[in-house]
Formats: structure tokens, C-alpha cells, sequence
């Protein structure tokens, strides 16, 4: 039995009446609500008949389960995948406890972010107060957090769906929402992309192979505020040309933080970007950029990643925004899947992506998503 951190209930073996403190393991593991009992003795008098609830619920998902496969079937028939990954069953999206603070979008029957489309066209861009600046941090400071949970449990044989079940349950336990979460119904708690996925990855069942790369992108909403990274790791044993890829991804985002302060043009990263991925021989993807975040997900600026772009505005003290390159081993072009979510490489090959929010300060820039120590200093990834 396993003592539950819920208010105590009856127990629910009849006729027993007592305070309930302890719930049923199989009924936790299983996901059944309920399922409360005042102490072993009275959890083995009635467990002939609570099993019942046990083969409901498995039978069940066994039903569900047989839906989305037919449902995934049916959306990938005949379809043209550009490299050598296939998508799983993507499991039905979870819900969040109504006490923890949500995005306008979270309760949107089509996922649509009200606030942000009244925004749109706006090139105006965003100072924060002092107040709002303690919020994106604090924001970005927790989900930091949920990366590195989500990144232990990276192995092979582990399902992108396992992650995100990890990312949702840190951000539950942290009273934050998962920004993805129905964000224009994406069904997930973050974006997991492997191989040749560029962004946007749907976790499903697919299981992690010896040798892959997986990009982890998290975003949580605290407190009115959203905080936005993300990071590539190795699966395994990675070749070198994949590790060569991943590294030069990373390298691209540090020269690009480096040229953040006031004054800089934000058209202008870019150019950082673009130099040093051709330079190692890989390619910027231009259909996804970096972007402006605070109390909203995604807003004015845009940051793209190649050279001569036509992006607007000059960073100031109190702009916040992300940026987030994805290279690509081969051509920068991407196609996306049947999903409406799944960007990948047209040419099938390789891609990796590291993110960081960023707030522009009066001589530079703090990076707000930065991995830190256990004494809490900033420090970078150590993988490569």
C-alpha cells in the first residue's frame, strides 16, 4: 500500500466507515481515482472484489489504445516520409487540476491564444517592469528544472511518450501548466524531436534507438508568465558526424547570446548564426524562429536565424525573447507531417536545436534558462 498525500477519505471496503489514508499501488499505477482503504488488513478483506476495478480499467485502455492505433493508421496511409523515422500511437492529452493558473488557450476548444492574435501585426515590442521581469525568471528558472527531469529519463528503450509523462508530472508537482498543452491543440506536455525532426515533435510510443538525437523543448506557464527552452541529446552512442551536428548547434546559439546588449538589430543574429553553421558545413532552417515571450507564449520580436532577413526592431534594456537555431546536417528546407505538428528535413537527414530565453540588460544580456550548479552557479551543457 502507499500512503497518499490527499486529504484522507472513507475507507471503501463496505460497511467499514474508518478514515482512509492509503490508496491502492495497481490503482495508482493504473491512473483509477479512488480506491482508498484505512489500513492492510481491511485492503485484503475486500480485494477479491476491488480487482474487479482493476480488469475494467486495463481492458479499457486495451480498447482505447486499439483506437489510436486504427486512428494513426489512418492519418499516415500512403504517406511519404522524407528519412528513416516512423511516428507511435500518440496517447489521449492529459488534463491539468483546475487550481493551477493556466494560459487563455489551456480551456480553448480549438487551443487558439486569444491574447496573442489580438496581438498580431503588432511589431511593438514588449518592456517588462521589474515585477514582470521577476516573473519571466522565475518562470524560466522552473523550467530549467523540467528539462533536466525530463532529460534523465532519456535511455534507450525509454518512449518520447515516458518524457513527457516525466514533464508533465514536474510540472504539475511545481503548480505550473505545460505552455504546450493545447496550444492550437497540440496534444502533449513538450515538443520531442528526434533524428530528422527539425521541431514540434509529438511524443508517442516510438521507443528511443542506440545511436539517436533527441531535442527536449520545454515551456511551462507560471504564475501569468511563460518561460521557453530547450536542448539536443545523444541516445546512446551517437556517431561523430551526428555529434559534430549537435555541437555546432550549441556553438550557434552561444556566438548568437554573445552579440545580444542594446543597440543590436535584431535582423542581425542571424548573420552569427548562418557564418558559423556554413561554416561547419550545415544548413539554418528558416521557417521557425525565435520570438518575443512573457505573458505571452509567442509575440513581437521575431528572431530569425539566417542571414539578410528583414526582422524589426533594436534590442533595448527589458526586451525578453528566445532564440532557438535548427541546423540541419543537409538542406535547410522542411516539410511537415500529416500531423500539422512534425517538422522535418526535406532531405530526411539530421537536425538539432538548443533554445534559451534571454532578458537584454543594460550591458548585455542574462541568459534566464541558463542550467546552473548545486551551489547555483551558471553553467553550460557538458555533454559535448
Amino acid at each position: 500500500m502507499a500512503a497518499s498525500t490527499i486529504t484522507a477519505r472513507i475507507c471503501e471496503t463496505p460497511d467499514c466507515g474508518k478514515e482512509a489514508k492509503l490508496q491502492c499501488p495497481t490503482c495508482i499505477k493504473l491512473g483509477i481515482a479512488g480506491s482508498f482503504f484505512c489500513d492492510q488488513e481491511c485492503f485484503k478483506k475486500f480485494w477479491s472484489e476491488h480487482k474487479k476495478v482493476h480488469k475494467k480499467a486495463k481492458n479499457e485502455a486495451k480498447i482505447l489504445e486499439q483506437m489510436l492505433e486504427d486512428k494513426q493508421k489512418s492519418l499516415w496511409a500512403g504517406f511519404r516520409f522524407t528519412g528513416l523515422l516512423r511516428p507511435g500511437v500518440v496517447p489521449p492529452m492529459r488534463t491539468v487540476p483546475d487550481h493551477i493558473p493556466r494560459p487563455d488557450y489551456a480551456s480553448h476548444p480549438d487551443g487558439e491564444p486569444l491574447s496573442e492574435k489580438a496581438m498580431r501585426g503588432n511589431n511593438s515590442i514588449r518592456i517588462l517592469t521589474d515585477e514582470e521581469q521577476h516573473g519571466v525568471r522565475e518562470a524560466c528558472r522552473i523550467g530549467r528544472e523540467v528539462l533536466d527531469i525530463g532529460a534523465r529519463a532519456i535511455a534507450v528503450g525509454v518512449t518520447t511518450a515516458d518524457i513527457d509523462k516525466a514533464v508533465y508530472e514536474a510540472c504539475i508537482d511545481r503548480q505550473c501548466y505545460p505552455s504546450p498543452l493545447n496550444y492550437y491543440c497540440f496534444p502533449a506536455s513538450c515538443c520531442t524531436s528526434v533524428n530528422e525532426v527539425i521541431c514540434h515533435g509529438i511524443p508517442d510510443s516510438r521507443k528511443l534507438e542506440d545511436g539517436d538525437i533527441l531535442n527536449i523543448d520545454i515551456s511551462v506557464y507560471y504564475k501569468g508568465f511563460h518561460g521557453d527552452l530547450n536542448e539536443t541529446f545523444f541516445v546512446g552512442n551517437v556517431d561523430e558526424k551526428s555529434k559534430k551536428l549537435v555541437k555546432a548547434s550549441w556553438e550557434c546559439l552561444d556566438l548568437a547570446i554573445k552579440e545580444v546588449k542594446p543597440g543590436v538589430r535584431y535582423r542581425d543574429i542571424g548573420a552569427v548564426i548562418q557564418k558559423h553553421a556554413q561554416a561547419n558545413g550545415f544548413s539554418v532552417v528558416r521557417s521557425y524562429c525565435g520570438h518575443g515571450i512573457h505573458q505571452l507564449f509567442h509575440t513581437a520580436p521575431s528572431v530569425p536565424h539566417y542571414a539578410k532577413n528583414k526582422a524589426i526592431g533594436v534590442m533595448k534594456p527589458g526586451h525578453c525573447f528566445t532564440i532557438e537555431p535548427m541546423i540541419n546536417e543537409g538542406v535547410w528546407r522542411d516539410e511537415t507531417w500529416p500531423d500539422k505538428w512534425t517538422a522535418v528535413t526535406e532531405d530526411g537527414r539530421r537536425s538539432a536545436q538548443f533554445e534559451h530565453t534571454l532578458l537584454v540588460t543594460e550591458t548585455g544580456c542574462d541568459i534566464l534558462t541558463i542550467r546552473r550548479d548545486k551551489d547555483g552557479q551558471p553553467h553550460f551543457k557538458d555533454q559535448l
